[in-house]
This record gives structure tokens, sequence and C-alpha cells, in this order.
């Protein structure tokens, strides 16, 4: 629709996910007049990061009701190294305290 070549962004974009085959992974893409392109890849998002460290398939479906799984501090804290990047905050414990607003909503209680 843009006018892309859609070829070009393939191969760009497999080159550059290799390594995360298999995640889902937001991109933001933009198209300059000239019909060029850049984008830039994101981590997955905070929900699929949640259920690999907890070792879930979905969430729950009434999370604050139906509790499906407990995470560790410790992976929490790993799980927000890996999407400081992408989140609104450079302060590791804040990433935290946004991180286990999610997991609870998805039914996951956080130990120590």
């Amino acid at each position: 629709q843009a006018g892309v070549n859609i070829m070009a962004f393939c191969k760009e974009f497999n080159a550059r996910t290799q390594g995360s085959s298999g995640d889902i992974l937001p991109v933001v893409i933009s198209v300059f007049k000239d019909k060029s392109f850049e984008f830039v890849c994101k981590k997955p998002p905070a929900s699929v990061l949640l259920k690999k460290a907890a070792n879930l398939a979905k969430g729950s479906k009434e999370p604050l009701k139906v509790k499906v799984g407990t995470l560790t501090r410790e992976k929490l804290r790993e799980v927000a190294r890996i999407k400081m990047d992408d989140l609104n905050t450079k302060n590791e414990e804040a990433a935290c305290r946004i991180l286990a607003g999610t997991a609870r909503q998805m039914g996951l209680d956080i130990i120590d």
C-alpha cells in the first residue's frame, strides 16, 4: 500500500530477526517519500515473556479470581532486564513494578 519493496523488506527483516525465530516481535516501520524504509524491531510483548518465564501456555480467564501460576522476583527481574528498552522507565525497580502489574492481570502470583 505504501509502495515499499516487499522482497527487500522481507530479506532485511529475516536477516535481523534470525536469532529470535518463533517469537512475536513488534516492529515499527517508517516509510519515506522516496519509498525507502527503515524499521526497528522491539522485544517480545511482556505477556509473552512472562508466560515463557512461568512455563505457561496461556493466562487466566479470570485473573483476579483464578491464579494459573507463580513467578519469583528474580524471574520478574530477568524479564524486566530484557524488556527495559521498550518500557518508559530506566529504573529496574520501576520496570519490575510495571511487569508485576501485567503478571497480576494474567493470573500470576509474584513470590519472593
